[in-house]
């Protein structure tokens, strides 16, 4: 099949990534949470992408300590709600053209429900079916791209709802469904069309 193939320029690059619920602790111990679209894992090391005017950034530079924690789709309208807060204050600039707003507290906006970490400080997410408490273990601004930073984290403690678990230690792909960021849509998972050989 002959496919007719052009070159675009489009603003975004969000062509299909799992949406993750930041949780950072705050100066007054307040967590804060913040929807973000770029992460991936390679092992225990979780990779996020991350706005540098914006006050998850701010909050893992100072203590570098944070919560990964992974919505399924029925948890949408809960990170969409968040979508336009920020926890900075005043409102960067940049982002005051956006339309964000000023909102410290976002659990109350978003109607999820804190719960404390084990061992690091800022809240997890309760309805989250994955929650990832980490170590922020390195950060760089890229110099072409000063607005954003890639920022590297160790796991140290995975909480799962029993409900997507298979087992002891592992989660069952026909029972957990990440929240996906499709160009700036939200999506679930479709139906199963394989395994790998090392599933």
């Amino acid at each position: 099949m002959n496919q007719q193939i052009k070159e675009i320029h489009p603003s975004i690059l969000y062509y299909g990534t799992p949406v993750i619920l930041l949780s950072t602790q705050n100066e007054d111990g307040s967590t804060n949470l913040s929807p973000l679209s770029s992460s991936w894992a390679l092992g225990d090391c979780i990779v996020i992408g991350a706005a540098t005017e914006g006050k998850a950034f701010e909050n893992m530079r100072r203590q570098q300590q944070c919560v990964i924690n992974l919505p399924d789709p029925s948890l949408w309208n809960h990170v969409e709600k968040l979508a336009a807060y920020t926890g900075k204050n005043p409102v960067p600039a940049a982002k005051k053209q956006l339309g964000f707003t000023y909102n410290k507290e976002k659990f109350a906006a978003s109607g999820l429900t804190p719960a404390r970490s084990q061992s690091v400080k800022p809240d997890r997410i309760a309805e989250c079916p994955i929650q990832i408490e980490a170590e922020v273990k390195h950060i760089r601004i890229p110099d072409d791209s000063p607005f954003f930073a890639v920022i590297e984290t160790k796991a140290v403690h995975v909480h799962v709802h029993e409900s997507i678990m298979k087992g002891t230690n592992h989660i069952d792909p026909q029972k957990w469904s990440p929240l996906i960021y499709n160009f700036r849509h939200y999506f679930g998972l479709g139906k199963e069309l394989g395994k790998t050989f090392r599933a």
